[in-house]
């Protein structure tokens, strides 16, 4: 509905402002990639690479690599976020008895609501963890994003350049598109090295190609020691089975904090984002492990906790 009023509309359009101003880095790095395919099919391997096995070979690995970047990215981007099913909401009456009551009241209206849903973490302080914005009982490992003005299962981070929060409805097609991404820099990288030489030595002529060749090596290296280290953080949050939230601040249970609290073992763990299906591992599709719905948002149950 459009608002109405002078404030109404004010918070209106800066709200409509910033969801457009949030696209600004999703289309900067797809102009980035953009010409990068350009400046490697046109400008290196049509233009400069003289044999045609060479140039064969290239393009076809390369074509793999882009094709699974940006199916990744896509993924990524294009995932809505989970949030938490109808169980987690209070019922019309205790949400009005809530709203009335003082906060230790209040704790005790969520601890009668929390009986029998599959919730083991708790605030700081040891009590219900509750989201007064959305009205709902938090899962484990879930969180409010202020950006996308929801809560997130498993909630990770809120990422710019996906433009989209990373949690348990992405997170794998997430830790791909940093896989492809950096196979992606890295193969381009190597196979334009000799011809950056060759540019920088002047021992080919200065055509065009020149400046999109120089340039495509020194971007290519520049995302791909970016992208690494990022990269092999998430592969050590996976085989620990924790969010970048958890990393930084251990999640609280019922008898005290816990930074290994969801760890089922590195294999388990690595099962736990990519599914049981090890053929389906490499494509940002979904796949589910044989857990059952409530342990996929607290792994406690494997391990006997309660």
């Amino acid at each position: 509905e459009f608002p109405s009023g002078n404030s109404d509309l004010d918070d209106y359009s800066n709200r409509c402002c910033q969801r457009s101003l949030a696209w600004i880095p999703v289309i900067f790095i797809n102009l980035v990639v953009g010409w990068s395919y350009y400046a490697y099919v046109v400008e290196l391997c049509i233009f400069t690479i003289p044999n045609n096995a060479e140039k064969i070979s290239y393009l076809v690995v390369f074509h793999l690599f882009f094709i699974m970047f940006i199916w990744s990215y896509w993924k990524t981007i294009c995932s809505r976020p989970a949030s938490p099913s109808k169980e987690f909401c209070l019922a019309k009456v205790e949400k009005e008895q809530y709203e009335k009551e003082q906060p230790d009241a209040q704790q005790d209206i969520l601890k009668k609501a929390a009986v029998g849903l599959p919730v083991y973490t708790r605030t700081g302080t040891g009590a219900v963890r509750y989201c007064d914005h959305c009205q709902v009982i938090k899962p484990d490992r879930c969180h409010h994003c202020s950006t996308c003005d929801m809560c997130v299962l498993k909630m990770d981070h809120h990422c710019p350049w996906v433009n989209n929060c990373v949690g348990f409805s992405n997170y794998k097609f997430f830790v791909l598109f940093l896989a492809y991404s950096m196979l992606y820099c890295v193969f381009i990288a190597a196979t334009v090295l000799q011809y950056f030489i060759k540019f920088w030595t002047n021992q080919l002529p200065d055509t065009h190609a020149k400046f999109h060749v120089l340039f495509l090596f020194f971007v290519a290296a520049m995302f791909f020691i970016s992208i690494l280290s990022l990269f092999s953080y998430h592969l050590w949050l996976v085989g620990k089975n924790r969010t970048t939230i958890e990393a930084f601040r251990a999640p609280v249970f019922r008898n005290g904090p816990d930074k290994n609290g969801f760890s089922l073992g590195f294999s388990r763990n690595v099962v736990e984002v990519f599914g049981d299906q090890k053929k389906y591992w490499m494509f940002p599709i979904y796949t589910r492990c044989t857990c059952s719905p409530q342990n996929l948002f607290t792994c406690l149950i494997f391990k006997g906790k309660s």
